[in-house]
């Protein structure tokens, strides 16, 4: 994620494991953008799609994107939300004839399950309504006096998983820290980011041969030292 452009303080890290792991989708409070040069640059080799509510045919690119299992970021979103979302939001995916679907607009869509929703939002300190209601000026369903009418607006913040990307005092100076290093001596930086792959790389080697060594030992029947395949994966283990 840090080659990829998300921060390295510890909030950062821990505001992208909500991203990634979150069950619902993530809304990410962004004022700085953080976030979202993040996702850009995560997702771009997946065929990212961006996307504003005020685009003329955002519903298109998102049908789109859901039948090819393509990621999509939601920018610039405010305080309320298109209705014909909401099936995204809340994943009311249903099976018909086979085939999983998913109802966008005025028709059923194939849904497929590689499909990842983003939205960002440039408000520093957003209001999102457990509540539905909200009061707007044309009346469509009850007056309340002056022009003022209560019109029914889909809730946000029940539906996804609103995450606070802020830059925070000791998440700056650990940016302003790392900023500094990879200006002064870039060397450094290459060679940190090269480390921090192998680490990766290193542990996920290390998870698969403890894999490995369970299951050889839960399978291993009589004397595990006459186990020639356990005995060897030990040692390749060191």
């Amino acid at each position: 994620w840090n080659t990829e452009g998300l921060p390295r303080d510890t909030v950062s890290t821990e505001n992208g494991i909500l991203v990634t792991r979150g069950r619902r989708w993530p809304l990410m409070i962004d004022p700085q953008d953080q976030a979202n040069r993040w996702i850009r640059s995560k997702e771009t080799k997946h065929g990212l799609k961006v996307i504003k509510l005020t685009d003329a045919g955002f519903l298109r690119t998102l049908e789109n994107a859901i039948r090819m299992g393509m990621p999509v970021l939601l920018e610039e979103l405010k305080e309320t939300i298109d209705p014909a979302l909401e099936p995204i939001l809340l994943k009311q995916t249903f099976v018909a004839g086979g085939r999983t679907l998913i109802r966008l607009g005025d028709s059923d869509i194939d849904y497929n399950k590689n499909f990842r929703f983003y939205m960002t939002t440039k408000m520093a300190n957003p209001h999102y309504l457990p509540e539905g209601w909200r009061i707007g000026w044309k009346a469509d369903r009850r007056v309340l006096g002056r022009g003022m009418m209560r019109r029914r607006q889909p809730s946000v913040c029940i539906k996804v998983t609103i995450i606070n990307f802020t830059v925070t005092k000791s998440g700056l100076e650990d940016q302003l820290l790392s900023d500094v290093v990879r200006l002064e001596r870039p060397d450094l930086e290459e060679q940190r980011n090269q480390l921090i792959v192998r680490i990766n790389a290193d542990r996920n080697q290390l998870k698969a041969i403890e894999d490995r060594i369970l299951k050889l030992l839960f399978t291993s029947e009589g004397n595990i030292l006459d186990n020639e395949e356990l005995v060897v994966t030990l040692q390749e283990s060191k």
